[in-house]
């Protein structure tokens, strides 16, 4: 019995909190699973925000290419944290199978960035992913110029919403927006929308809207959405010909669809130059030197999001209600605010 006594107390020491993935098309839980043990070149963090992002519903309902495919899992791409010698830091993508949404996690060192003393734990932790997303696409993709003019395309989410300010900061001339939601579009003015573009029903009109602005020479394409407007903005800017500038358009994500129909000479009448942005497309090193300059950019740009913080406790309930509209934001012990 006193063998049994100690196994017992031992384990215990061992776990922790953690939001946990126990199976494929599973929605977290919030239970006990294996502290992370660090091994060398990583760091251990006492995790204090971390953010539903699309990439981590994705990942956790087993559908993103880069899941592994083992359960169970801890839930979870990056946060907010401190070392264990107390300094406080930004960190992505924790080693499998544990994740961000966990009193603690292991990242490698080279993954781990100093945050700057101003910006909080959960705006931080709310920005990184959805920042990076446009912030990249910019930087490492499309190499943005500044005095280009951009087309966001699905800008009224977060991730959209920080496109058109991020686009704006980097120096761009002219920021069109586009976005199904009409009505939210015109708040995009604010952060720095010069021109906006309800996607509309009407596919003809839809597309002499796109073909007027590319007229007047559209470089960067960033786009969300993919689907049908993606197919009309591709062949809108093939139609503009040799007299527009060259196209460079980024795709990021597919919220209208995972799929297009593109015709060939789309491509061969034009100087459309087609690219991703996301894991894979961009070294692990550049993406984290991209995060690590979106958040000290942050409160110098002024950047805005909406975020809802929630305890990491609360995720079972807090993880269907989260939307594209705000981040929600999973807060674990105490946290600067």
């Amino acid at each position: 019995m006193c063998i049994i006594h100690i196994l017992s107390r031992t384990e215990r020491k061992t776990v922790m909190k953690a939001a946990i993935v126990q199976g494929a098309g599973q929605a977290p839980i919030y239970g006990d699973f294996a502290e992370p043990v660090p091994s060398s070149g990583e760091n251990r963090i006492t995790v204090t925000a971390a953010a539903i992002s699309h990439v981590v519903k994705s990942r956790a309902s087993g559908n993103h290419y880069s899941s592994s495919g083992q359960f169970p899992f801890v839930v979870g791409i990056d946060g907010v944290g401190r070392l264990d010698d107390g300094r406080r830091v930004y960190f992505v993508l924790p080693k499998a199978p544990h994740g961000s949404m966990a009193e603690r996690t292991v990242v490698s060192s080279r993954q781990c960035l100093a945050l700057p003393d101003e910006l909080d734990d959960v705006t931080a932790a709310a920005i990184a992913n959805p920042g990076m997303s446009s912030w990249a696409a910019y930087k490492e993709r499309a190499k943005l110029k500044a005095g280009e003019s951009v087309l966001v395309n699905g800008a009224t989410g977060t991730a959209g919403r920080l496109a058109v300010q991020i686009a704006k900061h980097l120096g761009a001339k002219k920021v069109i927006a586009t976005a199904r939601n009409a009505e939210a579009l015109k708040s995009l003015a604010a952060l720095g929308a010069d021109v906006t573009i309800p996607l509309v029903e009407d596919g003809a009109a839809l597309e002499d809207a796109f073909k007027e602005q590319f007229a007047d020479g559209v470089d960067v394409v960033i786009d969300y959405l993919w689907g049908q407007s993606a197919e009309r903005l591709l062949i809108a800017g093939a139609k503009a010909g040799a007299d527009a500038v060259p196209i460079r358009f980024v795709q990021i994500g597919s919220a209208s669809g995972s799929d297009i129909t593109l015709p060939s000479a789309a491509l061969r009448s034009s100087a459309i130059e087609l690219m991703g942005s996301g894991l894979g497309s961009v070294p692990r090193d550049r993406f984290v030197r991209c995060i690590s300059e979106l958040l000290q950019a942050t409160i110098p740009g002024g950047f805005e999001i909406a975020a809802t913080s929630v305890p990491l406790s609360e995720v079972e309930q807090a993880w269907p209600k989260d939307d594209s509209t705000r981040r929600t934001v999973f807060t674990v012990g105490v946290h600067n605010s």
